[in-house]
């Protein structure tokens, strides 16, 4: 769906009812060179980024994620230092 909006009084938009059941309720708003942009915000965000994520990530702990995070960060620490 594609269409025009526009901002009331208040400069609030409202988004068509389609849209937001395609979506959902909440949305970041983020401002380009060019425009703006909707992005939708998942009612669980951790879900949502867990199910976008590798198999590997999924299954990692949180230690595990700890540990690489440091590694990487001594990694680049290393290379700056070059």
């Amino acid at each position: 769906m594609s269409g025009e909006v526009r901002t009331d009084e208040r400069g609030r938009v409202t988004i068509p009812k389609e849209v937001r059941d395609r979506y959902g309720e909440k949305f970041r708003l983020v401002e380009l060179n060019s425009g703006i942009k909707l992005v939708p915000i998942p009612d669980d965000p951790l879900e949502a980024l867990r199910a976008a994520a590798s198999d590997e990530l999924c299954e990692a702990s949180l230690a595990d994620l700890e540990e690489a995070a440091q590694e990487e960060a001594r990694e680049q620490a290393v290379e700056q230092i070059r």
